[in-house]
């Protein structure tokens, strides 16, 4: 599915509701995948495939851009499901770039954060993944399933603590050292 389909598909529309009011109220908001594209079209930037219509399916190297402090430090290799990119919203900082869609992460305000890919994903969500959508393992810019699982097992722990490293950064600590979300 894409942001721009909330003329067929009325969730989006909702989505771009909810997002607009968590914006609004400064509530924090984390969109992935099509979460930051949703972001981005909430904040009035154009979200497109790509013009050859290549896409990122399977780990992609991103690197930090200039205004990247303190969320990333150096380059990652990250997971992909998309044939979507977004611009950068006017306003927005640009936090990590890629080569095939330039626009990897970015933050809004000190409350909102799209990230084009997908720190969450697990060895068992590519497995279900790549067994379910397998026919989208042989268009343009696809990785192979094995590709999906031999680069996991090489850059999940990487992204894991960066993804941990983030999240404490960008929600804190209380008092007792934990993050708000280990609670």
């Amino acid at each position: 599915m894409s942001a721009n389909d909330d003329q067929t598909l009325p969730f989006i529309q909702q989505e771009l509701g909810l997002i607009s009011q968590a914006l609004t109220e400064q509530t924090p908001f984390l969109g992935i995948c099509l979460g930051a594209q949703l972001l981005a079209r909430t904040l009035g930037a154009r979200v497109s495939p790509h013009p050859q219509g290549i896409r990122e399916i399977g780990y992609y190297s991103i690197t930090p851009a200039a205004t990247a402090d303190p969320y990333f430090h150096q380059p990652m290799r990250v997971y992909h499901w998309h044939k979507e990119g977004f611009e950068l919203p006017a306003g927005a900082t640009l936090l990590a770039q890629g080569e095939t869609f330039a626009n990897q992460a970015f933050r809004y305000g000190s409350t909102a954060f799209g990230l084009q890919f997908h720190p969450e994903i697990t060895a068992d969500m590519i497995d279900t993944w790549t067994t379910n959508a397998a026919d989208q393992l042989v268009l343009p810019g696809a990785q192979t399933r094995e590709q999906h699982l031999e680069l996991h097992a090489h850059h999940s722990q990487a992204v894991q603590s960066w993804l941990e490293q983030f999240l404490t950064q960008w929600l804190g600590e209380d008092n007792s050292g934990r993050s708000p979300l280990a609670a």
